[in-house]
């Protein structure tokens, strides 16, 4: 008996021994063997409310770089512009990060483009981009697309504000935002007013809310879904994607029989079955990864963007004088008798600049999207070891008080010099940097500027009662989002 106390106690200690912090590795709370530091990340959640100030709080007690264990897996945080600026220049952290929760939106595979890294991700994301262009990302379609949607946008706002009652804004831009996308993946475009759009724009929302980028305890221990598939965040999971992949594979297959029609329109969707069908030696162009693609683009596509919007129609009615300077230079470079256009936006310095503040202060992606070590490599004085889960906190860049000074005031003149022209600031970074840089930037900036000058220069927008702004306290989740509001909308008489 007593020497099976005294085996048991030296294994716990060798075990505690292998599990302390590896020489090198950046400072950070102690860990417990076996659950690491996440009962730590629990009790600071209870205490700051959001993933992203956790990280943060950890930032300003340890550093720039932050090592952590959550159960059996290292990870670590970057904030700061000297040492992202070193994380995105090194290319070893160009990985991205593997297991359970990274696998069940692409059916326990490595998928798509956005959890995928090495040759998977090159040829994929290759793929995509030139296919993309090939449709006019970058182009006159895209343009077309935009300008499109933002008067569709504009007229079915004027027909629901007759009644003059309010309109929730929250998510009032959500199927504008994915119809900009949804004509590239199938060609076509949904009605404002499609019967099956809410519930859907819904799941992509609650998608991003269920568990936070570092996949909490289901990617630790999945087998956990089978004991608690509520808390655990599977079933929830689930219920989100489930539906998604429904709808996309049902247009995938409404697309088949069109393949040899030539009066088809030309999608993302129909070019990536030609290309299963004629490469016959690459065997990762499959229905499945065409499936995986389509939840990435569908997803990444739509919630950030409309997320942004909906931000920033609350920045701009907690600071009425921007929407005041935003009609002048409308009214100045447009006109009153029609809608901005994507060519008018050289000329709109101001409202460019609006939006550029709108990406600074919501930063609705504060952690980017997780990384992960290709091999053991250095970050600073510091050596991270292969596999090591990476996160950028890109909010410690756009709040960083020493550099923007007044950062949590809404002032889109921080933007513009002197001379009305706009600044490049080396810590904005709403689109992360380096190889695995959003490829939907241009898209997204291009959509965000039409629609959001689109609206204000269509529409009086008045709260419920001036006691009644919406709140700037976002929802917590992947993607930051706004608390639900209403807002009174009134077509501008000229």
């Amino acid at each position: 008996m007593l020497l099976n106390i005294v085996l048991l106690f030296s294994l716990f200690v060798l075990f505690c021994w292998r599990d302390k912090r590896p020489n090198f590795f950046p400072p950070g709370p102690p860990w417990i063997p076996i659950i690491g530091n996440l009962y730590l990340i629990y009790e600071l959640l209870q205490e700051q409310k959001f993933y992203f100030r956790v990280w943060n709080y950890l930032a300003e007690r340890y550093g720039s770089v932050v090592g952590l264990k959550l159960g059996t897996k290292k990870l670590v945080i970057v904030s700061g512009k000297e040492m992202i600026k070193e994380f995105y220049s090194n290319e070893d952290f160009d990985g991205r990060p593997d297991g359970f929760f990274y696998r069940i939106r692409s059916f326990d595979k490595r998928l798509g483009i956005v959890f995928t890294d090495e040759r998977d991700w090159e040829v994929q994301r290759k793929f995509t981009m030139k296919t993309l262009k090939q449709l006019g990302l970058g182009r006159t379609n895209m343009v077309e697309h935009i300008e499109r949607e933002a008067y569709e946008m504009v007229e079915y706002f004027k027909e629901r504000s007759k009644d003059g009652s309010p309109i929730e804004m929250h998510d009032g831009f959500d199927i504008p935002v994915l119809n900009v996308m949804w004509a590239f993946l199938s060609g076509s475009r949904f009605e404002l007013d499609d019967e099956r759009l809410p519930e859907l724009t819904k799941m992509i929302h609650d998608s991003f809310r269920v568990i936070d980028m570092s996949g909490g305890l289901l990617n630790l221990w999945p087998s956990i879904r089978y004991f608690l598939p509520e808390k655990s965040g599977y079933k929830p999971l689930l219920r989100t994607l489930e539906p998604l992949w429904a709808f996309l594979q049902k247009t995938i297959d409404a697309a088949k029989p069109e393949l040899d029609n030539p009066d088809a329109p030309r999608s993302f969707i129909g070019n990536y079955l030609e290309e299963m069908r004629s490469n016959t030696r690459d065997h990762t162009f499959t229905e499945e990864q065409l499936l995986a693609l389509c939840v990435d683009l569908f997803q990444a596509g739509s919630e950030t963007s409309s997320n942004t919007l909906g931000f920033g129609l609350i920045y701009v009615l907690h600071n009425p004088y921007v929407i005041d300077k935003m009609r002048k230079e409308l009214d100045f470079v447009v006109g009153k008798e029609r809608l901005p256009t994507l060519s008018d936006r050289t000329q709109l310095r101001y409202t460019e600049a609006v939006v550029c503040e709108i990406l600074r202060l919501s930063t609705v992606a504060p952690l980017a999207i997780a990384h992960r070590a290709l091999c053991t490599t250095r970050l600073g004085k510091y050596i991270i070891p292969k596999d090591s889960l990476a996160m950028v906190t890109l909010n410690t860049l756009h709040m960083d008080k020493d550099y923007w000074g007044d950062p949590e005031v809404f002032r889109p003149e921080r933007f513009m010099n002197a001379e009305g022209n706009l600044i490049q600031h080396e810590n904005f970074m709403p689109f992360g940097a380096g190889k695995r840089r959003c490829i939907g930037e241009n898209l997204a900036k291009s959509s965000v500027f039409l629609f959001f000058a689109s609206f204000i220069h269509s529409f009086d927008i008045l709260p419920p009662s001036k006691r009644e702004l919406p709140s700037l306290e976002p929802i917590d989740g992947i993607t930051l989002s706004p608390q639900p509001y209403k807002v009174f909308l009134k077509s501008r008489k000229y």
